[in-house]
């Protein structure tokens, strides 16, 4: 296995904060574990010759791969269940009611592999039912790795991903492939989302005020300054009354953000 040296690390580390706000700090095994072997295969013959590329070229091939390997995308259908409950009998009423343009404004930022924006699609389906095509429910789900956002995309998931779903919805939004068990999302749900590669430490400036934000156990690579930072973009990106839901293992800190606490994991801006 190559050595990195405090060097190296130190360089990496601080490179990965200032582009992409995330916090290697105290990774440096986690590094040499999971980038020696891309080292070595991408014909480097030590951590500063690759370090230095990465510095220096910022190709974004190699990035994508630096990312992929440092992050860890776990996630799967109705992750934290309470979120999903609370949006379909709390949110959802109030913006039925608020939204009189009937446009709604949900955003998964930071996606992963799309079973949180797929989930979001399937609640919002079955809380309109008939009068779904009334409205504009089109979800913003965004992430920085482009292998995520591809495997998004594809929507094929096997039985064991869906296992939490209801029989009902996977016989509705899931369409079976001819391989035993692996399943394709419905277009239906495909339609209903917009997948992009976004960086959350850039500026935010997307076309409408978002009335939901989902960023869930996403800031768990951030340090405190960076995620104050984050979450203060994402409170001037949103409407009055809007909702921000964060991961369970995630808070904020009450004396410096300027969201309201609900309940944990859910924030509210002020009306």
């Amino acid at each position: 296995m190559l050595t990195l040296t405090n060097e190296d690390f130190h360089r990496l580390a601080a490179f990965m904060k200032a582009n992409y706000g995330i916090d290697l700090s105290k990774k440096k095994q986690l590094i040499v574990g999971r980038l020696s072997n891309t080292v070595t295969a991408m014909g480097f013959s030590s951590f500063k010759e690759y370090v230095d590329c990465i510095i220096q070229q910022k190709k974004t091939e190699d990035i994508q791969i630096l990312l992929n390997r440092l992050t860890t995308n776990y996630t799967f259908f109705m992750r934290e269940e309470t979120h999903f409950t609370y949006f379909q009998k709390v949110i959802l009423p109030y913006l039925e009611k608020k939204k009189s343009d009937r446009i709604l404004s949900i955003w998964s930022a930071g996606c992963s592999t799309g079973e949180e924006p797929y989930t979001l699609s399937i609640l919002l389906k079955e809380y309109f039912g008939s009068r779904a095509s009334m409205w504009d429910t089109r979800i913003l789900a965004t992430d920085i790795s482009q292998n995520v956002l591809n495997a998004a995309k594809n929507g094929i998931y096997d039985k064991e991903a869906l296992s939490r779903l209801p029989a009902g919805w996977i016989r509705k939004y899931f369409c079976p492939m001819r391989e035993k068990d692996i399943y394709t999302v419905s277009p239906v749900l495909k339609e209903n989302v917009i997948f992009r590669t976004f960086n959350l430490m850039d500026p935010i400036r997307f076309r409408l005020k978002f009335d939901v934000i989902f960023c869930r156990n996403v800031m768990i690579y951030f340090d405190q300054k960076t995620k104050e930072a984050l979450v203060r973009r994402f409170y001037d990106a949103s409407s009055p009354g809007a909702y921000l839901l964060i991961g369970h293992s995630e808070s904020l800190d009450r004396a410096v953000t300027p969201y309201e606490y609900v309940q944990p994991a859910i924030y509210r801006k002020p009306l």
